[in-house]
């Protein structure tokens, strides 16, 4: 006998009886549904691509290390993004395939392009060929949208704090935008951002035009500027976003600063170093969210990296393949794994580059590597073997299973 109870509360829920109904419809023409057959799959696999085919249809110079690519389908189709979030560019530079994970800077509302603001980066070997060799026309294939860096609402709140450094403020610009259209549309109105910029010169600042007039014209955003390398006659905010400072700027009360979602978005040191400052003031990890840019610059320097290994010596790497094929290489020990891997023309599936997806693992047959905090790798993986390539250094000869 059908429990009642259950049957009301299906019956409650909104839709529950127009499926019924439709259900009876297509019952008396025999159906069996198989119409329906990959209808889901190919909806899913629109919104969330496993690769796009992108063209450069404009080159727009931000600051003379800074230029924003922008990007449209080849098939005029982009799927929906959130604020923050990035996708993974793949590129061939003379026969080397790598790929490097680039955050969206337009407003998510904007669906005919995405921009990627490029840094160049002074040891970088991608963005010198991103900024210097690419030109419109040029084709290009990512990812998808991808990422838990952005804001959510239900959950974050409508205070929000914004810690910018450098190229760090890609993301936070898609928020701004994405925000204005909420604001144009009426969907909320109470929602205010403070974003605090820190930049190392003044001819670094990206975007400080348009930041400036969005500053003036919106009520709900409000923007520092910080510039550790000052020229002598620049008259504006210096030095680094300290506790201090964000005590200055933002109050002292605790239960104010507990309200408050802290964003963190630039060089890993300038993170690591933002998210002390937010420690020092008491905020809860929970009210902090860091996006990461690469692998550690210097993993000599962390803690656990190991005694009397120098940044300069080199190891022997050993590729096994799944097809019992197998090939062996030089890597620096302070090169990410996955770097060296795709120097020597081998690769594995990645997209953040920062140690979060753990798309790259690969297994470490024999030998040691050494995973920094930003691996975060699973007790299992340590477990066994098991590492991401991205963070992941080489500190003897290793063997490993791709």
């Amino acid at each position: 006998m059908p429990n009642t109870t259950a049957n009301n509360i299906l019956h409650a829920v909104n839709g529950y009886q127009d499926a019924l109904d439709h259900q009876r419809e297509l019952s008396k023409t025999g159906t069996d549904y198989n119409e329906q057959n990959g209808k889901v799959a190919n909806t899913i696999a629109s919104l969330h691509p496993k690769r796009l085919e992108l063209v450069v249809s404009e080159i727009i110079e931000d600051t003379q290390s800074t230029k924003t690519l922008r990007l449209k389908s080849k098939n005029n189709f982009l799927p929906p993004f959130q604020a923050g979030q990035y996708i993974n560019l793949f590129v061939n530079i003379k026969g080397t395939e790598t790929a490097r994970p680039y955050a969206i800077s337009s407003a998510p509302q904007e669906r005919s392009f995405y921009d990627l603001t490029i840094k160049k980066v002074a040891e970088g070997f991608v963005s010198h060929f991103l900024l210097s060799d690419v030109k419109v026309g040029d084709h290009f294939t990512s990812t998808g949208p991808m990422g838990t860096f952005y804001h959510n609402p239900l959950f974050h709140g409508d205070d929000l704090v914004f810690l910018a450094g450098g190229s760090g403020i890609a993301p936070a610009r898609s928020m701004i935008l994405n925000m204005i259209e909420d604001t144009l549309q009426h969907r909320k109105t109470t929602r205010k951002l403070h974003l605090i910029y820190a930049s190392s010169y003044e001819a670094d600042v990206i975007y400080e035009n348009e930041l400036k007039k969005l500053e003036e014209k919106h009520d709900f955003l409000t923007i520092t500027w910080l510039i550790s390398r000052p020229t002598k006659n620049y008259s504006g905010r210096t030095g680094h976003v300290s506790a201090e400072l964000i005590t200055e700027l933002l109050g002292d009360d605790l239960e104010t600063l507990q309200e408050k979602m802290f964003y963190i978005c630039g060089p890993t040191s300038f993170h690591d170093y933002c998210a002390e400052q937010l420690k020092q003031l008491k905020v809860k990890a929970r009210r902090v969210r860091i996006e990461c840019n690469g692998p550690p610059k210097h993993p000599e320097t962390l803690s656990g990296w190991p005694e009397n290994l120098i940044a300069s010596d080199k190891v022997q790497v050993t590729i096994h393949k799944a097809d019992g094929s197998q090939g062996q290489f030089e890597a620096r020990v302070d090169e990410p794994l996955l770097n060296s891997m795709e120097r020597n023309g081998y690769s594995a599936e990645n997209a953040c580059r920062s140690g979060e997806c753990s798309l790259c693992r690969v297994k470490v047959l024999k030998g040691s590597v050494f995973n920094p905090a930003e691996a975060h790798l699973r007790s299992t993986d340590e477990a066994y073997g098991w590492c991401h390539s991205c963070v992941a250094f080489p500190t003897s000869n290793v063997e490993i299973l791709l």
